[in-house]
């Protein structure tokens, strides 16, 4: 069977998560596919991958610190209640009693507190949105290892095909050379350097089946596939795609403005500096008093031990506290938050610039791709046209063997190096689109 595609955008995918965040619940076991594309690997991996899942997780966090934080802009309504027994000596009630009890009903509302709540709320909101950014960075890197992932495989497969392709025609020379050592044609060193050829050419083959399994192994891991039964482990499904080579075309200032104006984590470091702007405000609030009302209804113990003879009544009123000397904690306060929004704010001109840097440096990549990828069709076809000349002298008498077999590994060599190539264009594109901030193309925006 084949995995449903689904198409997200990081930002829809972000508040679509803020508002249907639910408890963790475990992964039910997911059936090996049938068949996988790229598009099918990226849909998996937004919903299975762990580091998407745990970027959501942080955000159900921060939700519930906005909630808690928020509260404090709200009444509070609190119920309490005591009973005791006592020796009557003890007593504070007159008549002395050996018993007493009280039930007491208050509401309480913060009035004023020098900007600590407005500033704790508003700071634990633009953490929340700094989350989602997070969530978004988060998501470009993993599919941005999912692609690179499933680019592995397709080159591991292709590399198998172009060993296996060398292997026959190699054989197929060997066979050539033993009919005619058996005709008496050619001396047997002819027919030992194409056994010893042949011999060579399986140790690649035999390692890029390794590299094959290996690259499945890296995406399963990437995809957050988890499921471990024997259908699993023998299972391989089929991949769906090839390594092409489509020229795009990408200016360098272009993508400089472009990473700066959507690169999520740069957002977050924004929303961070903002945040901690507001905890400077809320710890300078400790300079100031705090005034608060409340109100409420209590009952307590009247003159006797029967509780139908109650005293009860409302109550409301207002307090405050003012700090007038606290031995300078306030000014502690003050200095840490002044000193992790410095941080910040470093932090995001460090950020800033390590972005430029990743792009000018996939920008360069993806230069060197694209003149490699060029490159390689033009060597391909020398290489297949020198393999087809050198065949026909050597079956024509007037070439050796060794000359057909240099011309092969020359066309061995040149569609490895053009499969490498294309493998290499595909993920340095990737990369350059994740460095300007770009959601992957699969990504519906």
């Amino acid at each position: 069977m084949k995995f449903a595609r689904h198409h997200f955008s990081p930002v829809a995918v972000s508040l679509a998560l803020t508002c249907a965040l639910v408890q963790a619940q475990p992964k039910p076991a997911q059936p090996v596919p049938d068949i996988l594309d790229l598009p099918t690997a990226v849909a998996f991996a937004l919903e299975n991958n762990f580091a998407i899942r745990q970027a959501r997780e942080r955000i159900r966090q921060q939700e519930g610190v906005v909630i808690e934080v928020s509260a404090r802009t709200i009444p509070n309504v609190a119920a309490a209640a005591a009973y005791q027994r006592n020796d009557r000596e003890i007593s504070s009630g007159f008549p002395a009693s050996d018993r007493a009890w009280q039930i007491s009903l208050t509401a309480s509302q913060v009035i004023y507190a020098g900007g600590a709540v407005s500033s704790a709320v508003k700071g634990s909101k633009l953490t929340r949105e700094a989350a989602l950014l997070d969530l978004q960075t988060t998501i470009n890197e993993a599919l941005l290892q999912v692609r690179t992932g499933f680019y592995r495989v397709l080159l591991a497969r292709e590399q198998i095909k172009v060993q296996e392709s060398n292997l026959d025609l190699l054989q197929q020379q060997l066979k050539n050379a033993t009919d005619r050592f058996n005709a008496g044609t050619v001396s047997s060193f002819e027919k030992l350097r194409g056994e010893v050829a042949v011999a060579n050419a399986k140790a690649p083959l035999i390692t890029a089946r390794n590299d094959w399994r290996l690259a499945i192994e890296a995406l399963r891991q990437t995809l957050g596939f988890t499921t471990n039964t024997v259908e699993s482990l023998r299972k391989v499904p089929e991949f769906i795609g090839t390594l092409e080579f489509a020229p795009l075309t990408f200016d360098l200032q272009a993508a400089f403005e472009t990473a700066r104006a959507h690169r999520p984590d740069l957002e977050r470091l924004a929303k961070l500096t903002q945040a901690r702007e507001e905890g400077v405000t809320g710890a300078r609030s400790g300079f100031y008093p705090s005034v608060g009302a409340f109100g409420g209804w209590q009952l307590r113990k009247g003159s006797t031990d029967h509780f139908g003879d109650s005293n009860n009544g409302w109550l409301v009123g207002v307090q405050s506290q003012w700090n007038i000397f606290d031995g300078r904690a306030t000014q502690g306060r003050v200095t840490q938050t002044k000193s992790l929004l410095e941080q910040t704010k470093l932090a995001l001109g460090e950020a800033q610039l390590a972005v430029e840097v990743e792009v000018r440096r996939a920008h360069s990549q993806w230069q060197q791709a694209t003149e490699l990828a060029e490159a390689s069709a033009l060597v391909i076809d020398q290489a297949t046209e020198s393999v087809r000349l050198a065949n026909a002298r050597y079956n024509a008498g007037t070439g050796t063997q060794l000359d057909v077999l240099s011309a092969q590994v020359d066309l061995t060599t040149a569609r490895t190096n053009q499969i490498q190539a294309f493998y290499g264009y595909n993920v340095a594109v990737a990369s350059l689109r994740k460095a300007m901030g770009q959601a992957d193309e699969f990504v519906k925006k």
